[in-house]
């Protein structure tokens, strides 16, 4: 399909931006601030012979997702909060079993059913460590319409290099936000797919890695047999109670990303070169800062941002570089303070301010110049 420009919000750019990407499945259960990915999808997946299906809840909709995934599909469910809480036991069956898939979240306020029209960014800590047990996990941040589209893209060519689940994490204002979108011709769209066994089927060891710590994936129905559990398994996918067999297992799980993190992590720097002051955000606070940050820069302020478009696996090099070059890092976040305390631990001795505002509207432009002003007075 050649290029296509739309007008739309950043729930419709994340559906077009999977649906761009190659998924053909889709199974979720319709939840503020996301329902409109859903509604999207159960109208163009049967025009792109794709598979929509609405289930009786969240823990239905990502098992249904990690099934899709086995026989091949590239599959997505989305959600919020609260549908995220009931998902997570099943984000540590797919880690455990090198499930690729997407799992989009349009944050909403919370804890509980908090406040379903309004946007927060309190769930960063939930997607890293909402399961149980050691594993990484990659999550991404969109902070515009275009982004929403491009990253979702990014999102399943990253859970498909790696096999591994990947978050989408934007907080409702962009999920919900209009604006311009610019859907590429798909020739240009560099899409990854997972690599299948090519070796002798009696040979198959389901879960022996290549040097890149990521084993090519069989497919259910295929002629290659094997054996796929949650519980601890050796490279045969035979479950094992063994010592070694657990160290080995979840360390490579752990490995595949943190080897692979200067490959993953994306991040924009803004106005850094001779600043002094540096504000960390994503998100839509990152739309604010940058203005912000304009209107300081014209005071004679030498401000600049870190903006983390990938916020899972942590750019602890990168924030820690920083830290080392100006003299006070602000955090602006949706919340009361999650990345913030992830900067804290790499800053060394630079100080780290919060900038918060943890419910409705997120931080003005005005609130965050005045943060400034005041780290700026210190």
């Amino acid at each position: 399909m050649p290029e296509r420009v739309m007008f739309t919000m950043g729930d419709i750019a994340c559906a077009e931006g999977a649906l761009s990407a190659g998924c053909r499945y889709f199974g979720g259960y319709p939840i503020t601030p996301a329902t409109e990915i859903a509604e999207w999808m159960s109208q163009r997946m049967p025009e792109v012979g794709g598979a929509y299906v609405q289930y009786e809840d969240e823990i239905a909709s990502i098992t249904s997702v990690i099934g899709a995934s086995w026989t091949g599909v590239k599959a997505m469910t989305a959600t919020s909060g609260p549908g995220v809480s009931l998902m997570l036991e099943a984000v540590g069956l797919a880690v455990m079993t090198e499930t690729p898939l997407v799992l989009v979240n349009i944050m909403r306020g919370g804890p509980s059913t908090g406040q379903p029209t309004k946007g927060q960014q309190g769930d960063v800590m939930q997607a890293k460590w909402g399961s149980h047990g050691d594993y990484q996990i990659i999550a991404l941040t969109p902070a515009s319409v275009q982004e929403m589209f491009d990253q979702t893209v990014q999102a399943f060519n990253l859970s498909e290099r790696y096999r591994t689940p990947v978050f989408v994490l934007a907080d409702e204002t962009v999920g919900h936000m209009r604006e311009r979108l610019v859907i590429p011709d798909e020739k240009d769209l560099k899409l990854e797919y997972r690599r299948l066994p090519t070796g002798d089927p009696a040979d198959y060891l389901p879960f022996k890695a290549d040097d890149d710590l990521v084993p090519p994936m069989a497919l259910f129905g295929s002629k290659y047999q094997f054996y796929a559990t949650g519980l601890t398994h050796d490279e045969r996918g035979y479950p094992s109670d063994k010592e070694n067999i657990q160290i080995e297992l979840i360390t490579r799980l752990n490995n595949k990303i943190l080897k692979n993190a200067d490959k993953i992590i994306e991040l924009e720097q803004f106005m850094l070169d001779d600043a002094k002051i540096a504000v960390i955000s994503y998100g839509t606070p990152s739309r604010s800062a940058k203005r912000a940050i304009r209107d300081a820069r014209e005071e004679g302020i030498k401000v600049g941002m870190l903006r983390l478009k990938t916020v899972w696996p942590f750019p602890e090099e990168q924030v820690a570089d920083l830290a080392s070059k100006v003299d006070h890092i602000i955090v602006a976040e949706q919340n009361l303070g999650q990345v913030y305390y992830m900067v804290r631990a790499f800053a060394a001795t630079t100080p780290v301010h919060l900038m918060t505002k943890p419910a409705g509207m997120p931080q003005l432009p005005h609130e965050i110049l005045d943060k400034i002003r005041e780290v700026k007075s210190r």
